[in-house]
């Protein structure tokens, strides 16, 4: 079984005896597989690189980038500290949005890491502010073509 037989004498011991037929066969098989499967893999990975920035481009960081709407208590709205409405008429707010992801896109202000334009764009309001009040804001800056749009639901700083 395995063993060199032989004599059951003090001389003579058990040599063992390894079989490595079915080692060989795995091997063999494991080979035909990975010569099967390499030809399928892609030989090419499309790799996308960051376009150089145009020179009338200036180097802005991403916070100076996104844009905050601030609503206040008695519903005035504010981006980015001016004064652009109320949250009953957003058209201004809609309309200078816009206008200002039209400049971007005119500057090529890309994100290097999405590869999109930076149109971000987050909404701080009080808790006391009613969620339809904020919603009529989100629609008006979703209208004007910002995404994503964060919310940001804390006491504002008076």
């Amino acid at each position: 079984m395995g063993m060199g037989g032989g004599n059951s004498g003090e001389g003579s011991r058990a040599v063992p005896y390894i079989n490595v037929t079915p080692l060989i066969d795995v091997l063999l098989v494991l080979l035909i597989i990975f010569m099967v499967v390499t030809p399928l893999k892609p030989s090419r990975f499309k790799a996308l690189i960051p376009t150089p920035p145009k020179e009338e481009q200036t180097q802005a960081t991403a916070f100076e980038l996104n844009l905050r709407v601030d609503i206040s208590k008695d519903l005035k709205l504010q981006l980015n500290g001016q004064d652009i409405g109320s949250v009953n008429d957003t058209g201004q707010l809609g309309s200078t949005l816009a206008g200002i992801f039209q400049q971007r896109k005119e500057r090529n202000q890309i994100n290097p890491a999405t590869g999109e334009l930076y149109k971000t764009v987050f909404i701080k309001a009080p808790k006391s502010v009613k969620y339809g009040e904020v919603v009529k804001v989100i629609d008006a800056v979703k209208g004007a073509g910002a995404t994503p749009v964060g919310l940001q639901v804390d006491a504002l700083d008076q």
